[in-house]
């Protein structure tokens, strides 16, 4: 099987990029529109996001920005008895009316506070909130600790046994396929030793799980990681994603299958434009307002070795006593990556951090925190009146202490990376397209002084009469939603099915994405 370093070589044989970041888009001054011949891309009605190139030609005086979420509050401690500061790879969704997660229990047993309590980090817990701020634990009733049931234990490592299952290991998902028995709607993929490999728990109420399967459904891979499947809704497949070792380089590896319980040889994730980099999770998951683009918010992994910088970072005592038990235990700092896909394989990977480890106080720039958990929630807004915001959350203070804490971090609806322009302004065009719809809707943000305005050309480059930048009035405010007007028509549908192309004039603005409907 090639390695990723196989396909690096190759790569610089044939003259490709190998460093960078895949989606920075074409520069200025590329061939002119209408010089090649090419099909145009179908769109349809979906919404498409500036997080690639994909649909830019080229640009003049813009670029692709990324923009960081914003830290807003602790929301959970994982300070019960039965958890610890060990907890992570946490899983988090919607289920109906609720908000639940998923998360491992226990003390890290390289951390101080094991030697006073010894509670096995063998466990998944899980919480419920109806705001994505406030967690409850739900007593259930399954799992005995210290002589009662009356906690929100799901799995410990005696309900596993039989396939030397680890609940420290595992994701939980809501499986979205339609045909999925509703006896097994609820899934955790876990990790087991015998043999080795990756299984799947399933359950009808996310509660109670039970083995579907004592056999793994994929073996090739290191699995030391939190290791997901999901249901592709537009490529009508699972998909799993899980830890491989490169020549001892952390990495991702995946496939695809129409049975949960059967998946053919991985392949490495591949990085065209991105230098090789450790990363310890994946977090990879169809982003659901736009189901066609897949998102991954990879931990980055670093080990800085021993640095008069390295010791003057937070926790100093705690760090040398971990680094007892192996010395990348206080040497290691790890952060937030962001990266997207089109087909789940060759990933557009920012090198700058999604989430960085922030300032030098207490419970930072640990080994294990910025962990974004798998999966993102569309939340309420703080402020009266606005659209509603992306909750993401990410671990903090990692094995410091006796907890982990879980950190709050929002995001505008589709506000992770934008087509940016200054003050002295730029424009954008697209590559040919055809949509269905008759308005053309906007997410954008402006300055009070800012402006954007559209123009629709033919698959040439020909502005098309009644749809020019003159006939488009200036656009300016800060909303997920505006409808692009022309000579006070919003109506584009005699464009539906035709080629055609964007121009967007932008000054002092950021356009997240546009949609025909």
């Amino acid at each position: 099987m090639h390695t990723r370093r196989d396909w690096m070589k190759t790569a610089a044989v044939l003259g490709i990029a190998a460093t960078g970041h895949a989606g920075v888009g074409p520069t200025a001054g590329a061939d002119q529109p209408g010089n090649v011949k090419s099909n145009p891309i179908d769109i349809g009605s979906r919404r498409e996001l500036f997080v690639d190139d994909y649909l830019i030609e080229r640009f003049d005086g813009v670029r692709l920005e990324l923009h960081r979420p914003q830290r807003r509050e602790i929301v959970f401690r994982t300070d019960a008895p039965w958890e610890g500061n060990g907890s992570a790879y946490q899983s988090v969704f919607r289920d109906g009316d609720r908000f639940l997660m998923y998360y491992r229990g226990g003390h890290h047993t390289a951390s101080k506070a094991y030697e006073k309590q010894k509670n096995s980090w063998e466990t998944l817990c899980v919480a419920e909130s109806r705001d994505g701020i406030h967690w409850t634990r739900p007593e259930l009733g399954i799992v005995e600790f210290e002589g009662s049931t009356k906690n929100n234990l799901i799995l410990d490592a005696k309900m596993v046994g039989e396939i030397g299952g680890s609940p420290a290991h595992t994701a939980t998902f809501k499986d979205t396929n339609p045909d999925c028995p509703e006896e097994e709607r609820y899934k955790i993929v876990i990790f087991g030793t015998k043999p080795r490999g990756l299984y799947l728990m399933v359950s009808a109420d996310g509660v109670r799980f039970r083995l579907k399967s004592k056999k793994p459904f994929t073996t090739v891979g290191a699995f030391d990681s939190q290791n997901l499947m999901f249901w592709d809704s537009v490529g009508k497949v699972y998909r799993e994603y899980h830890r491989q070792f490169d020549e001892g380089v952390r990495g991702i590896m995946t496939a695809t299958s129409t049975d949960p319980s059967h998946f053919p040889e991985p392949q490495w994730l591949e990085y065209p434009d991105a230098p090789e980099q450790a990363l310890y999770t994946n977090q990879i998951q169809p982003y659901y307002r736009a189901p066609h683009v897949f998102m991954g918010f990879p931990m980055r992994y670093v080990d800085r070795g021993w640095s008069p910088s390295m010791k003057q970072l937070p926790g100093l005592e705690e760090r040398e006593y971990r680094a007892k038990g192996h010395p990348r235990y206080g040497t290691t700092v790890t952060d937030a990556a962001f990266m997207t896909s089109r087909d789940g394989e060759s990933f557009s990977r920012w090198g700058e951090a999604f989430i960085r480890p922030g300032p030098s106080t207490k419970d930072s720039w640990v080994y294990g925190d910025n962990f974004i958990f798998w999966g993102m929630l569309q939340t309420k807004s703080d402020l009266d009146g606005a659209p509603d915001d992306i909750s993401l959350y990410a671990t903090e203070g990692y094995w410091q202490g006796n907890s982990t804490s879980v950190r709050r971090y929002t995001l505008r609806q589709d506000g992770f990376v934008s087509a940016r322009a200054g003050w002295k302004g730029g424009s954008l065009l697209t590559k040919p397209f055809t949509f269905e719809g008759a308005r053309l809707e906007l997410n954008f943000a402006t300055s009070a002084a800012g402006t954007v305005r559209v123009e629709i050309q033919d698959e040439a480059g020909k502005p098309i009469d009644g749809f020019t930048l003159e006939d488009c009035p200036e656009i300016f405010g800060d909303t997920i939603a505006r409808t692009v007007t022309w000579n006070k028509t919003q109506d584009v549908s005699s464009l539906a099915g035709k080629p055609i192309r964007l121009r967007f004039e932008l000054q002092d603005a950021d356009v997240f994405s546009f949609k025909f409907s």
